[in-house]
């Protein structure tokens, strides 16, 4: 008759860990983070996070290039670019449907560009996200220091009426 158990067996590792109640310093330290280029399943990656630009990627840049670039104005440009380039696919597709390749690979052009743009301003995202997130969280503190005072103040109000209901009655 074959048993089974509810759990699996630990890992093999965990016999690193055996000693540990008795002697804290007996587990391994972890390895140390990883930096610069790493392998994974294959594909090469970097601990740098930095966004690759359009130009490394073998794509056209559509919007001007420098460190001052107006996001609203250039997604609002490509926006009404890519509405044009489906608008000229729809006519090409009813007049002369062989030629769709080119206006399909202007769309992609747009979306990639798109796609930039937005991925640049994710570390702004970021921080307004965590700002928010910290100023939420000071309001929420300080809404339970007042709801902490108000609740010291009625119950030193309460503790006041107790005594002067009980020096009333010692005093009859």
């Amino acid at each position: 008759m074959a048993t089974s158990s509810a759990y699996p067996p630990p890992p093999p590792f965990y016999r690193l860990y055996a000693n540990y109640e008795e002697e804290k310093n007996s587990a391994p330290a972890p390895p140390p983070p990883i930096e610069g280029p790493y392998q994974l399943f294959g594909a090469s990656y970097t601990t740098e996070d930095v966004l690759p630009s359009l130009e490394d990627q073998g794509v056209r840049q559509l919007y001007p290039k420098g460190p001052n670039i107006d996001y609203k104005k250039e997604l609002k440009a490509l926006n009404r670019e890519l509405q044009l380039h489906f608008l000229e696919l729809a006519d090409v597709l009813v007049d002369r449907p062989s030629q769709y390749a080119r206006s399909a690979e202007d769309i992609s052009l747009i979306f990639k560009n798109l796609h930039h743009l937005l991925n640049s301003i994710r570390p702004h995202q970021a921080r307004a996200t965590l700002i928010h997130i910290l100023e939420l969280q000071i309001q929420r503190r300080r809404q339970a220091v007042e709801d902490i005072k108000r609740r010291r103040e009625e119950a030193q109000r309460l503790l006041q009426e107790s005594l002067q209901i009980l020096n009333g009655q010692r005093d009859s």
